[in-house]
């Protein structure tokens, strides 16, 4: 009798170990919501489900894309009072809690997405990120380059020169930085979150949005516009952030491994955006709209003089920029 239950015991462990075997790896894991405000049609949303796969071994990771999780420019508090684990978060988003860092939302600071990354892999790219470590409570695993900022206009007004775009409404992101950024090129800045840019251009609530190619093709701005001016104003790139009570929870091993995932990730990402912007300028302009270079040189200059003249400047580390114009 003993031996007949000993025997069902074991047959019942060894049934249960094999279907504990057959459950996919990620499902005995520990789960981790990211949230952003990019689509499911984003290069970046790729980009996660590439890091999904390298990291499924300890994590799930659930994307809750299009702000469908946390509306624009929340998901960091989020992050900070542990109701999200990992986040794509604007750098305008931390310059609103650390004010050095609105040094790297300004207009013209990174020429292209190589400067940009040898920016983050440098010891002053270190400088930053610990501010934030250290005043945040977030980890910053590296700069996700989505493209280069470009105006696109409703209008058909000709730009040449940063006065062409005074009184006209540019959709920016909420907050001050955003807010600047497009003072900065000439323009009137107008707040709206990105998931109603479409119809505030459809019904003229806003004459223009500023975006890189791949995102206007994403959430087919290109539909309500008749030209893209394309003022290259901003190296456009969020941060993948990953809350520090989640980072902290991992030991080294899997502190490393979840780096590498995420700068593997991230690298696949930049090189398809690359291709991708060199690709749609002449698709836009085949598709009928005007598409366009201006006096860069006149906006830069515009630019940088409506910074350096700004309460931001004073907040920037003492001579960060210059080693930032420095880098190659």
């Amino acid at each position: 009798m003993n031996r007949s239950i000993d025997r069902r015991t074991l047959i019942g462990a060894g049934a249960a170990l094999a279907a504990s075997a057959a459950l996919p790896t990620w499902a005995q894991g520990q789960t981790l919501r990211f949230a952003a405000v990019f689509s499911d049609k984003d290069i970046r949303a790729d980009m996660m489900k590439m890091f999904a796969k390298e990291v499924e071994a300890d994590y799930k990771l659930e994307l809750h894309l299009n702000s469908t999780l946390f509306r624009q420019g929340t998901e960091l508090v989020a992050l900070q009072r542990d109701n999200l684990e990992m986040g794509n978060i604007a750098p305008q988003d931390f310059a609103k809690q650390v004010p050095a860092w609105s040094l790297l939302t300004a207009a013209y600071v990174f020429r292209d997405a190589n400067h940009l990354n040898a920016f983050f892999a440098s010891d002053a790219g270190a400088q930053m990120k610990k501010m934030v470590e250290d005043q945040v409570k977030v980890k910053i695993l590296g700069p996700t380059f989505f493209g280069t900022r470009h105006v696109g206009l409703k209008p058909k007004k000709k730009i040449n020169v940063p006065a062409d775009l005074q009184g006209v409404k540019l959709r920016m992101p909420p907050g001050d930085a955003w807010q600047l950024l497009g003072r900065s090129i000439g323009a009137n800045p107008t707040p709206m979150a990105y998931a109603e840019t479409y119809t505030g251009l459809q019904t003229g609530s806003v004459d223009g949005q500023d975006n890189p190619l791949p995102n206007v093709q994403n959430m087919k701005f290109n539909e309500v516009m008749s030209q893209i001016v394309l003022t290259s104003h901003l190296v456009a790139f969020d941060l993948l952030t990953v809350n520090m009570k989640t980072w902290n929870a991992m030991n080294p091993q899997k502190q490393r491994a979840f780096q590498a995932a995420a700068d593997k990730a991230i690298a696949w990402s930049t090189a398809e955006h690359q291709k991708r912007e060199a690709e749609l300028a002449e698709s836009f302009r085949k598709g009928g709209l005007d598409v366009y270079t201006p006096n860069i040189a006149a906006f830069r200059e515009h630019a940088q003089k409506v910074y350096l003249a700004s309460d931001e400047a004073k907040t920037w580390p003492a001579g960060m920029l210059d080693k930032i114009n420095a880098m190659k």
